[in-house]
């Protein structure tokens, strides 16, 4: 596939971000990598073919912008990132509603999709709420339910919501974010088993950097992604002050629910995505994610006072009181302000409760449920996670 050539997707991105500095060369990897597995193993269609080529040079295009105005701005990598939260979690457990309703809390800062999109220049606070950029993105979310139709009621988007960190790392190219978009399992085991993750948590740091570079310090910082469950280790390496928020939930669930995201979200890529293949992946991915999360409390990886658990169960039954306990946990104070956005957000986005079965059946994924309660009994155990119906 030329589209996919790496010099020509390099040379496109630096054509447009008008430079040739993409910075620490750790980005070379990943590419070489993931481009290895979209010729190999992803079976992309037409489209496919460019959503990836477009998100590579998006990718690189924004890193060499941003590696530009920190050369020009050296003052911003003296910015310090200080007490960052984390939301972390497997994928379907809660950690996107919960995300979007702290991220609605002024005195907390997170990085929007607009602004990890678009993020040149810097965001003005000035002008942050209505930036032109906002609009753009919107239309570009827009095409997402065009192309592959009822996409946004798996996952809700928006240029003013929340952004996960996936999109953020996936400028060093170690990320999830290429597993979750198209089927590139070479990609995926070197990144799980093989890569070195601490340059995609200093890129993130400088991405982070660049987000707040004209707004005043002493901001702390809101983040998610359930990718980080599976790192620990180099998150706490670059922020050593890190606070987790980690949710849980019934890992068959979880399992169940996201085989079928991706199913539907590779749907954009190419014209087969296997759902029981799948889903024998994520067996894997997931409990290694969840068994490393377990090591990484019993090395005492993030202090256990740095961490603060939510059970999903009581997420949905009751938003509101789990924020509450989540604020109390920090030893944070919930504003009427940001209680009430809060609140008016749930009304708005009433959710279906992760899904309630009715978007997907654990019979589709052609699994063996007593097995995979069996594996998923020391986890369940260790952190008093409810089982689930299987359906």
């Amino acid at each position: 596939m030329e589209r996919l050539d790496r010099d020509r997707l390099v040379e496109e991105a630096l054509d447009r971000a008008g430079g040739d500095d993409l910075g620490a060369d750790t980005w070379q990897e990943g590419l070489d990598r993931l481009l290895g597995a979209l010729h190999e193993e992803a079976r992309l269609h037409e489209l496919g073919v460019e959503v990836a080529a477009g998100a590579i040079v998006d990718y690189l295009a924004n890193r060499a912008g941003i590696t530009a105005y920190r050369t020009a701005h050296p003052e911003v990598a003296e910015r310090a990132i200080e007490r960052p939260i984390f939301i972390v979690g497997q994928p379907r457990t809660g950690t996107t509603i919960l995300f979007d309703l702290l991220a609605l809390d002024p005195a907390l800062r997170a990085p929007l999709t607009w602004e990890v999109d678009r993020p040149l220049p810097p965001p003005d606070p000035a002008t942050r709420d209505h930036d032109p950029r906002i609009e753009e993105v919107d239309a570009v979310l827009a095409m997402a339910d065009l192309v592959v139709p009822g996409f946004t009621a798996f996952h809700p988007m928006g240029a003013r919501l929340a952004q996960e960190c996936v999109r953020i790392t996936g400028g060093d190219f170690r990320s999830m974010i290429f597993d979750v978009q198209f089927r590139v399992p070479s990609y995926n085991r070197w990144l799980l088993h093989e890569a070195d993750l601490a340059p995609a948590y200093a890129w993130h740091r400088q991405y982070l950097q660049h987000l707040e570079a004209l707004e005043p310090e002493g901001q702390q910082w809101l983040l998610k992604s359930p990718g980080h469950l599976w790192s620990l280790d180099a998150l706490a390496a670059e922020h050593p002050d890190a606070i987790v928020v980690q949710t849980h939930r019934d890992p068959i669930k979880v399992i169940t629910s996201v085989s079928a995201l991706y199913a539907h979200l590779r749907r954009m890529t190419t014209d087969d995505p296997d759902l029981p293949e799948i889903a024998r992946q994520l067996v894997d991915d997931i409990f290694l994610g969840l068994d490393r999360g377990l090591d990484a409390r019993a090395r005492g990886v993030i202090a256990p006072e740095r961490i603060v658990d939510v059970q999903f169960r009581d997420f949905v039954a009751d938003p509101i009181a789990t924020v509450q306990q989540v604020y109390a946990a920090l030893g944070r104070d919930l504003a009427p302000e940001a209680e009430g956005r809060m609140r008016a957000f749930l009304a708005e986005h009433p959710g279906d409760g992760g899904g309630g079965g009715t978007r997907y059946r654990f019979a589709d994924t052609g699994l063996d449920g007593d097995a995979l309660r069996q594996r998923a009994a020391p986890y369940q155990e260790a952190m008093g996670v409810a089982s689930e119906p299987i359906v």
